[in-house]
């Protein structure tokens, strides 16, 4: 991603983001990559490293380990892997054993289940192996406590056991040679020493050509001697030689080992980088959890459209101080390509700028930004900002003459994937003059396509905006009451300045503002002062629509409450209705059952009796008439005795009686040829046909 000026990072502060970085990094090739970041512009890239950073945040937030705690800086020892003849010590070795212990974790935690989930993690060892023979290697010359093993050569366990017989047997000598002098009171407190690596006795000096042997010096007080008895340099010689051998075997083990190891010495440089990039990711992924980062949506087009966006720098700051933080929301595409911010000063105008500039700027480093998730970036090839005074000594240049150089570079370099940020454009000149020359580059720039942010007090720029394509609006809310900045964006209107009111609110004196009202030009003074009375109507208008919004909320809820309700009662209506089914379904059961009883009575004599005819009628008389109660049945026996009849035209608000079942419902509605007719508690639709008007009897008297 190309930037223009070459200062243009410090100007949004992505310098203090890369620092913050690099103190969560713990490998120094992550910490130099993080001070060296800058962003890119393939979105394949971007989105990758994104959910990279994104997948090991997910982790920290669910409390899940990640194998790459272990934390090894070894690119000395894998430079001297590479080289001929190079020879790694012990402590070398161990270090590239936890290398290959911390990869073969990695390999291990990536089970099936965890590449599909952290896929954008697990890309980063899908080009390499793990080699186990590495591991094989070093153990077969290193104990766990990175000393040569005896077993590590046949001549290294030869010389360790001469060794381990001389040391043995030259302990046991000079423990009788200190007990003889000992007895003899020649020793002096300490009674022994080592002297250029032999042992040695310590004696009184008047004892000194006493005993036999080589002086190898005195103690500083000159009243202890150091005498190697002459029974034990035969001995000592012995040792030395000895230990000299030893030295030499372990140096040429270590170097055959450091030769077999480096035919791996890519390979362990390759699992070097990986730790290194996994601490990285790790980093990225901690600046997010601190800023509260989020991954937005990617879009290979110029376009930026932020939801309740922070600054994240003043995030921290105010979450320092334990004081709010206002979001920023708006939308820059090729519809609206450039905002133009009017308000008072200190209202916010820069930080918005900046914080879009910030964001972007991250984005397309791989970082995770405190936006809404919704929020989408555009891929932008270059960005280009101007803020402040760029006055330079060097070129003799004005402030205003700078700014100019400045907007040329815009105008010429500018395109249709280009983002950029301008704070007071046409500054330091003329308001007439200059105004004109920033409608000129502000058109300029919206002919090249070019996606950007302007923020300005003046006038002609604002109407510029409310009539122009592809220009809109904006403006830093202000409470003009409390004379309080909100630092809230209000997108479709231009902003005032506040200058007479916050003259004002300060207590400079009347008559001096009344001058300075009359030196304005009316027309924009009637201006300044309806754009400050549109700013406090869209206020109040905002008040109405949140206390609306209220409201609504609350019907909703009333309207959740009482469809609960309903569904409730209806329920209850079902239940009963099953209930009164399965009450006649039992007195039903128990008619069957009663009518198969005597059936098989009447079977019973059939075959016993002679006159058969007697039986038939027996069987007519339980079948027939039975048939005829059933049908009738209790149910219609009251109906009966409560309704009688009446017949005609069914209409609504009727009684009427169903004559399948025997029922008696209140007519609804009329559909055709069917009715809405309410039994109980349920209405159902019945054809008129199956239908016959009654009305209730008089009640008789007792």
């Amino acid at each position: 991603m190309k930037l223009y000026p070459a200062s243009a990072d410090h100007q949004l502060e992505f310098h203090k983001i890369r620092e913050l970085l690099s103190h969560y990094c713990q490998f120094a090739d992550a910490r130099e990559k993080a001070r060296e970041l800058r962003g890119h512009t393939r979105k394949e890239f971007v989105e990758h490293e994104l959910r990279q950073t994104h997948e090991y945040r997910q982790l920290i937030a669910n409390a899940i380990y990640f194998p790459n705690d272990y934390i090894l800086n070894l690119a000395r020892e894998l430079k001297l892997l590479g080289i001929p003849g190079a020879v790694l010590n012990s402590d070398d070795l161990q270090q590239l054993r936890k290398l290959s212990d911390s990869i073969e974790k990695i390999f291990r935690w990536f089970d099936p289940e965890r590449k599909q989930a952290y896929g954008a993690l697990s890309a980063l060892i899908k080009d390499t192996r793990y080699e186990k023979k590495i591991r094989e290697l070093i153990d077969e010359v290193l104990d766990e406590y990175g000393q040569v093993k005896d077993s590590a050569s046949e001549e290294l366990k030869r010389i360790r056991h001469d060794l381990y017989r001389k040391r043995n047997e030259l302990r046991r000598m000079f423990e009788k040679i200190i007990s003889k002098l000992a007895k003899q009171g020649y020793l002096a407190d300490i009674e022994e020493s080592f002297m250029t690596g032999r042992r040695v006795v310590a004696v009184v000096a008047e004892q000194k050509r006493t005993v036999k042997g080589i002086l190898h010096g005195e103690s500083d007080s000159r009243k202890t001697a150091f005498v190697e008895p002459e029974e034990t340099i035969e001995l000592n010689n012995t040792v030395q030689d000895l230990e000299s051998a030893e030295r030499k075997e372990v140096l040429r083990i270590l170097q055959e080992l450091t030769a077999r190891l480096s035919a791996f010495a890519p390979l362990l440089t390759h699992w070097h980088q990986i730790l290194s990039d996994y601490d990285f990711i790790r980093a990225k992924a901690k600046l997010a959890v601190e800023i509260n980062g989020e991954f937005p949506l990617i879009a290979d087009k110029s376009q930026v459209i932020l939801r309740d966006a922070y600054h994240p720098l003043l995030y921290l700051y105010n979450r320092k101080l334990n004081k709010p933080t206002i979001p920023v929301s708006l939308s820059l595409d090729q519809q609206n390509r450039i905002l133009v911010i009017s308000g008072p000063n200190a209202g916010g105008k820069t930080v918005t700028l900046k914080t879009v500039g910030l964001l972007q700027l991250m984005v397309q480093s791989g970082l995770l930004v405190p936006v809404h998730p919704s929020s989408v970036f555009g891929i932008f090839k270059q960005l280009m900002i101007h803020i402040g005074d760029t006055q330079s000594l060097e070129f003799e240049l004005s402030t205003y003459s700078s700014h100019l150089l400045h907007m040329k570079y815009f105008m010429e370099e500018a395109n249709g994937r280009t983002l950029f940020f301008i704070d007071e454009l046409g500054s330091g000149s003329d308001p007439n003059l200059g105004g004109a020359f920033a409608e000129v580059i502000m058109q300029e720039l919206a002919h090249k396509h070019a996606i950007g942010i302007v923020t300005t007090h003046y006038l002609n720029l604002k109407v510029m905006a409310g009539k122009t394509a592809g220009i809109i609006n904006g403006a830093m809310a202000f409470d003009e009451q409390h004379l309080e900045p909100q630092y809230r964006l209000l997108l479709g209107k231009p902003g005032s300045s506040y200058t007479f009111s916050i003259a004002e609110r300060i207590g400079l004196d009347t008559k001096l503002i009344e001058r300075a009202r009359k030196l304005v030009d009316e027309d924009q003074f009637r201006l300044d002062k309806l754009l400050n009375r549109t700013e406090q109507d869209l206020r109040d208008l905002e008040l109405r629509e949140k206390t609306l919004l209220q409201q609504v909320r609350e019907n909703e809820k009333l309207k959740k409450e009482l469809q609960h309700t309903l569904e409730k009662e209806k329920h209850k209506q079902q239940v009963e209705m099953l209930r009164e089914q399965n009450k006649i379904s039992e007195d039903r059961i128990a008619y069957l059952k009663d009518m198969e009883r005597k059936l098989k009575q009447l079977l019973i004599e059939w075959k016993r009796e002679e006159n058969k005819n007697k039986v038939v009628k027996a069987m007519e008389a339980l079948l027939f008439k039975k048939t005829d109660k059933k049908i009738v049945g209790k149910m219609q026996q009251k109906i009966d005795e409560k309704f009688k009849e009446v017949g005609g035209d069914i209409k609504p608000g009727d009684i009427v009686k169903l004559k399948k079942n025997h029922q008696v419902g209140e007519v609804l509605e009329l559909r055709g040829k069917r009715a809405v007719v309410k039994v109980g508690l349920l209405p159902m639709q019945v054809e008129l046909k199956d239908l016959v008007v009654v009305k209730e009897k008089p009640q008789q008297p007792e």
